[in-house]
């Protein structure tokens, strides 16, 4: 793999990052839900199932899941149940003490959140399938490829930590200075909403 292969594959993951999707938007409903500090935690849950997801490709066991239809549904229903908890708690969460709503969620159960909601994902495995190899060295054996695809994991984790750690302080920062009861209600029904919605692409969508 050649630098400039190495940096148009920086330049398509930061655009893929950017792009609207399930996980940037989920980061952008916990931020703005919980605040800043929350959504950098639920990005770095993210990141971690990244690792995970790095790990597969490159060993293969994405394949395996691809090749296998019922386990990938299996992990898609699981996902989608996963969604459609947190738009329940969404919608039932109180906002009587909304003012600081993000001390009533542990670290861990923040950082839980992101790692489930891409874990759960195995979209995830085949979009590594499908878009690493590209610029991986053709011909390449078995080791060296396993490197490249986790040299191309890594670059990837980092311009996804970086874009959606931006929109994690941006949505925080504007939440944290509109929250109120009322505001408060409305972003949960509204989070709600988008989580389901979530769901039934995680389903729905080929």
């Amino acid at each position: 793999m050649t630098l400039s292969v190495y940096f148009a594959f920086v330049a398509a993951s930061l655009v893929l990052a950017v792009a609207p999707g399930p996980d940037n938007l989920f980061v952008l409903v916990q931020s703005s839900l919980f605040g800043a500090r929350a959504g950098l935690l639920v990005v770095c849950g993210l990141i971690t199932g990244l690792v995970v997801q790095t790990l597969a490709a490159a060993l293969g066991v994405a394949a395996v899941v691809a090749a296998n239809p019922a386990l990938f549904w299996g992990i898609r229903i699981l996902g989608a149940a996963y969604l459609l908890y947190l738009a329940f708690m969404s919608w039932t969460h109180p906002v009587s003490d909304a003012a600081r709503p993000a001390e009533r969620m542990s670290n861990l159960a923040l950082w839980r959140r992101g790692a489930i909601m891409n874990l759960t994902n195995p979209k995830v495995q085949i979009f590594f399938l499908a878009f690493f190899p590209q610029f991986v060295t053709r011909g390449a054996g078995g080791l060296q490829t396993a490197v490249e695809m986790t040299i191309l994991g890594v670059t990837f984790m980092g311009a996804t930590a970086l874009v959606f750690g931006l929109i994690a302080l941006g949505a925080g920062s504007v939440a944290d200075r509109l929250r109120t009861s009322r505001v408060q209600f409305w972003l949960n029904r509204t989070a709600a909403v988008i989580f389901c919605l979530l769901a039934a692409g995680t389903v729905i969508a080929d």
